[in-house]
């Protein structure tokens, strides 16, 4: 839609026409002149804004919940939050991580492919620290690890990736697996240099240590599930309502269910010493008089006020009034 001027727009628009500030004709030019736009075929836009929202809304849950596991496993105050989400190729997500970081090559059934979670140094060395009972402070060195700082490392990260499967249900049931613990991003080369990644960064806070945590995902991987990234699956998903056959279903599983029923005769209070005298034949008197109703309790609610009787020979009750809850509060 062109852009609509208001009258004092216009009135200083034509005032500069006639003082001669401006020309007429050169307006006209530059309204027939064809408007282009650069357009880098090397860094192709695959995924629209809506489904980078998308993106982000999952992440935000996912850093949320990466938050609270770190939080307990590593026994120190972490924080971390999306800090941004851009679409790049592949190979300037690989320049733009130092040269020595810790890279989790991981898959998630049943998308094809491999995705990357990159920590970098100064986080995943805290972090190794705090499990390996120290202070969890930056790193004064970063060379390679050891076969037992490596075990400790997929440990760590393993279980991380259990919450990406909670993020990510809200649009597809993911099963993610850790395929290796890679240092060196020279070495790792998941998808062809020129392919299109989405890249999502947490700004990761850990004790007094700062740092990143980067998420490389592949265009290619995701384009099965990309109709699902975008605002209309996730409307039409809030809107779905139970099919009438599941409700009827639902209903009558409900009614099956088993609540326990107690009809209470009275109350009475004794002294213990008067509980252990007692022997088969003894009276106990009960504070509620014989016409007084009894109180029927679902669980530890009370429901009912009943009438004691017979039927066919046994014991039974019959429900006299329904109690309200504002009656039970009083009580």
């Amino acid at each position: 839609m062109p852009e609509v001027l208001s009258q004092g727009e216009i009135d200083a628009l034509l005032a500069a026409i006639s003082s001669g500030e401006m020309d007429a004709e050169e307006l006209k030019k530059e309204d027939t002149e064809k408007k282009v736009k650069v357009y880098d075929f090397k860094r192709a836009l695959r995924f629209s804004k809506d489904q980078i929202r998308s993106l982000t809304r999952i992440y935000e849950n996912y850093s949320r919940i990466l938050t609270t596991y770190f939080s307990a496993q590593l026994r120190t105050f972490v924080q971390i939050s999306v800090a941004s989400v851009d679409q790049l190729p592949y190979e300037e997500f690989i320049r733009s991580i130092p040269k020595m970081t810790i890279l989790n090559v991981f898959t998630a059934s049943p998308l094809e492919g491999r995705m990357v979670m990159e920590v970098h140094p100064n986080i995943a060395y805290a972090m190794l620290e705090r499990m390996l009972g120290g202070q969890g402070t930056s790193p004064t060195k970063s060379s390679t690890l050891t076969e037992i700082e490596t075990i400790v490392m997929e440990r760590i990260f393993l279980k991380a990736l259990e919450g990406f499967q909670d993020a990510w249900k809200s649009v597809i049931e993911l099963d993610p697996e850790l395929d290796v613990l890679e240092t060196n991003p020279q070495f790792m080369q998941i998808v062809s240099p020129n392919e299109t990644v989405a890249v999502i960064s947490l700004s990761t806070k850990v004790g007094d240590v700062t740092g990143m945590i980067n998420f490389c995902l592949p265009h290619v991987v995701l384009e099965p599930i990309m109709p699902k990234l975008s605002a209309h699956y996730w409307m039409n998903a809030q809107k779905k309502v139970r099919a009438p056959k599941e409700q009827e279903v639902l209903e009558k599983r409900l009614k099956q269910a088993k609540l326990p029923l107690i009809a209470e005769l009275g109350h009475s209070t004794i002294h213990i010493q008067e509980f252990l005298q007692l022997s088969a034949g003894d009276v106990i008197r009960l504070n509620e008089a014989v016409d007084d109703p009894l109180v029927v309790r679902v669980g530890n609610q009370a429901k009912f006020h009943a009438q004691p009787g017979v039927l066919k020979g046994k014991m039974a009750i019959q429900i006299t009034e329904v109690i309200r809850e504002e009656e039970e509060d009083d009580k």
